[in-house]
């Protein structure tokens, strides 16, 4: 038998056990006419920000023998400026997407004999962090229209004296928005530290209710956010928070060394300098957003109200089937892990009427594949 052939297979390996049979995080990545399933801004860079990104990565790369600044400095202080509130780059950290930030906050505060505590449906990636850093996950429910109350907030967190809560808003996967006072009142009982997820908060109907309001109030309040969504730079990789200066200093005991490259930080900050072009696609993404919430349920489907820019609609007595017979029409959309329901990125205004155009049509053609 040859070496190759003895290369025993995955599954095969020592694993822990709490990881054994699990699967990575991951949507489809498929080549097809409409890509819909991701949440990314359909817009890409223009040629000016192209050109300035460009020159910010070619002046990198000829220092790329040396490593990149370990601190951020000059990222921290631009994010600190675009978020503004007061803040500086003592408030501010940056990784890679936002996925980084989580780990490390988890890293930090989280950890073997600790709880975290989420809302859900929500975002996957919260449990999978928790479950990969040997945190205890508590899963909180929802009521029936994905929205959150304070009292009942406040109650659930009192019970479970969790090390770390999430709060996501908007929340994915039903784009509701979580009111301040139910982030306040989680705060005000949260024996460890309170994450909000504010990942589409650029997209949000109401732009003064952010968490960025309480950070001078509650010092273990963590405002999480990222470039992948609004600022069209989903494979730049970055993502960053704000939060009172200790937590920052406490993510650098288990950030990897020199962890952002040159390049990612010269792309970041290049597309911070054009922060308002890049940001002048939201309200056309807003506005097609709630033309969908509309048409959904003109063809009599249930759509969850969004501050996204994603829809979350059905339900479906079989949605694979609907999310195939998509599919073979050239438009992907996804399945999330909520039974019944699908969601669907708004596109362009093109993407979106054919996507508008082909459920209508499935629809029509199979009214009892819609539950009553």
């Amino acid at each position: 038998m040859t070496a190759p052939e003895q290369v025993a297979a995955w599954t095969d390996l020592p694993i822990r056990p709490d990881l054994a049979g699990r699967r990575p995080y991951g949507a489809p990545q498929l080549e097809v006419a409409v890509r819909l399933n991701t949440n990314e801004n359909p817009y890409p860079p223009s040629a000016a920000l192209v050109d300035d990104i460009a020159r910010a990565v070619a002046a990198a790369a000829a220092g790329l023998n040396r490593y990149p600044d370990r601190d951020v400095i000059a990222l921290r202080t631009a994010l600190a400026g675009y978020l503004g509130h007061g803040l500086t780059s003592a408030h501010t950290w940056a990784a890679n997407g936002s996925n980084e930030i989580i780990l490390q906050l988890m890293q930090v505060f989280g950890g073997p004999g600790r709880r975290a505590l989420g809302f859900e449906p929500s975002y996957s990636m919260h449990p999978m962090i928790a479950q990969t850093t040997a945190t205890q996950w508590i899963p909180a429910e929802r009521s029936g229209d994905f929205r959150l109350d304070a009292d009942y907030a406040r109650t659930v967190v009192r019970q479970h004296q969790p090390d770390v809560v999430f709060l996501t808003s908007p929340n994915n996967p039903t784009g509701t928005a979580t009111p301040l006072d139910v982030v306040e009142a989680v705060c005000e009982v949260a024996p460890g530290m309170v994450a909000v997820d504010e990942a589409y908060a650029e997209f949000a109907r109401d732009q003064k209710a952010t968490a960025l309001t309480l950070l001078p109030r509650y010092p273990r309040l963590v405002v999480i956010r990222t470039m992948s969504k609004a600022f069209a730079l989903a494979g730049a990789r970055i993502g960053y928070l704000a939060a009172a200066p200790p937590v920052v200093q406490s993510l650098q005991l288990v950030r990897l060394p020199y962890h952002l490259s040159a390049v990612s930080q010269a792309v970041a900050l290049a597309a911070l300098r054009h922060a308002g072009e890049l940001l002048s696609s939201v309200e056309a993404i807003r506005a097609e957003r709630d033309r969908l919430v509309t048409d959904l349920r003109a063809i009599g489907l249930q759509a969850a109200e969004s501050d996204t820019n994603f829809v979350l609609f059905g339900r479906f007595a079989d949605r694979r089937a609907i999310w195939e017979a998509l599919l073979d029409r050239g438009v992907l959309i996804r399945e999330p892990a909520l039974p019944s329901w699908l969601r669907v990125t708004v596109g362009t205004a093109a993407e979106t009427a054919s996507f508008r155009s082909e459920l209508t049509s499935l629809v029509a053609g199979q009214p009892d594949v819609v539950l009553p």
